[in-house]
């Protein structure tokens, strides 16, 4: 009998739609917080996107940063053998394992989630990461990137999605001012 946490067509989780994360998000009080920079990605072609593009594989301990809701979570957790994810806030970090149970029952024991500033996060528990996966906002982007990019050496890869101005910064030649904006490729 199929598992009714996964979609029958492609034993993938369900994943989380804009319907999904307006209830969750209602039922915890929750909205998009400025302050923290949230932003939450609620598009399943987005997030399947996404997952391809970091390449993870079962052999693969992600170390995903701002999980949010767990949109991309769920996908992550299908294709990684391991995921760590690193959440600032509180009500989201402790309702993510029940969304998962919910959604991926056989995929639960792949998760730990780590209450914590992911700028800050010294120890993450388990095997060492080896590929680093997160949505980040603007003003925390870069602090987070160069603190795990120093912290965590064991790091392979890693799929950083930031805005476009960040990630020009963080092209940028040494000394260069990267206030151009590049044109941006379609596709």
């Amino acid at each position: 009998m199929p598992d009714p946490g996964q979609d029958i067509a492609s034993r993938e989780p369900r994943l989380l739609g804009p319907a999904d994360i307006r209830r969750i998000a209602g039922r915890l009080g929750i909205r998009p917080s400025k302050r923290l920079g949230q932003n939450f990605v609620t598009d399943a072609g987005t997030v399947r996107r996404i997952t391809a593009l970091a390449g993870v594989r079962q052999d693969d301990v992600v170390l995903e940063v701002g999980p949010g809701f767990g949109s991309l979570t769920l996908p992550l957790l299908a294709a990684a053998g391991r995921v760590v994810a690193v959440e600032v806030d509180q009500a989201l970090a402790a309702e993510l394992p029940r969304t998962v149970a919910a959604r991926a029952p056989g995929l639960t024991a792949r998760l730990e989630v780590v209450a914590a500033d992911a700028a800050r996060v010294r120890d993450l528990p388990g095997p060492p990461p080896t590929a680093l996966v997160a949505n980040l906002p603007y003003n925390v982007a870069v602090p987070v990137v160069l603190h795990l990019l120093a912290t965590v050496p064991s790091l392979r890869r890693g799929l950083v999605m930031v805005q476009a101005e960040v990630a020009d910064r963080m092209s940028a030649p040494p000394g260069s001012c990267a206030r151009q904006r590049r044109p941006r490729r379609s596709g």
